[in-house]
């Protein structure tokens, strides 16, 4: 029994990991659809038809099972198998902390006083475009486990307090709604912005 023991405190942990990763994904994907340039419940539309697709593709799963009852031995297999991959346990964590932490840019918390880094990770899920929408901002950090239960206002409040620009006519993809434009970014960082002038007064 003892041999059995961690493998199975593994296979636990990695399957309660890889529930929350899957529901996080899910829940972002959905909230990806809000229209935050419509309001009351033509704003959530977009929300629920990606519900309804989610559930949908469930109940088809569910029916292909019942119609095939062995695919359950191939889809508990790959659950396995993610589950073991996701329950390794980190390597040398404590030693290993800072250098995750700077390797990582693009999953920074937005919880960093520092606004050149929250500019970095602007720019970064810009990637060509001329802007990034909140909602896009605040899905890329809630799909990495940051940001759970927040909104666009809570993201849009941050990033003012930060002294960030944001725009509600940003136009992404043809869509115009809360944003950040590349040009806002691509001046004086936020940072140089706020600092005060250290050059002496000449004034009389």
């Amino acid at each position: 029994m003892s041999r059995l023991a961690r493998p199975a405190a593994r296979l636990a942990a990695g399957s309660a990991t890889l529930t929350r990763r899957l529901a996080a994904r899910a829940a972002a994907w959905v909230r990806k659809g809000r229209r935050d340039d419509l309001t009351g419940w033509r704003a959530a539309l977009g929300c629920w038809l990606r519900l309804a697709l989610l559930t949908f593709g469930l109940y088809l799963l569910w029916r292909l099972v019942r119609a095939v009852p062995n695919l359950l031995w191939l889809l508990t297999g790959c659950w396995t198998l993610a589950a073991w991959r996701a329950g390794k346990p980190p390597a040398k964590a404590t030693e290993d902390t800072d250098e995750d932490a700077s390797d990582e840019p693009e999953e920074n918390t937005l919880g960093t006083p520092d606004p050149e880094a929250v500019r970095t990770l602007l720019l970064t899920l810009m990637g060509e475009a001329s802007g990034v929408h909140l909602r896009t901002v605040l899905a890329h950090l809630q799909e990495h486990g940051h940001w759970e239960g927040r909104t666009v206002t809570d993201l849009r409040a941050h990033l003012a307090r930060l002294g960030v620009p944001v725009d509600r006519g940003v136009k992404v993809a043809g869509t115009p709604t809360w944003g950040v434009r590349r040009r806002d970014l691509e001046g004086p960082s936020p940072a140089a912005a706020q600092e005060p002038s250290t050059a002496p007064s000449t004034a009389a």
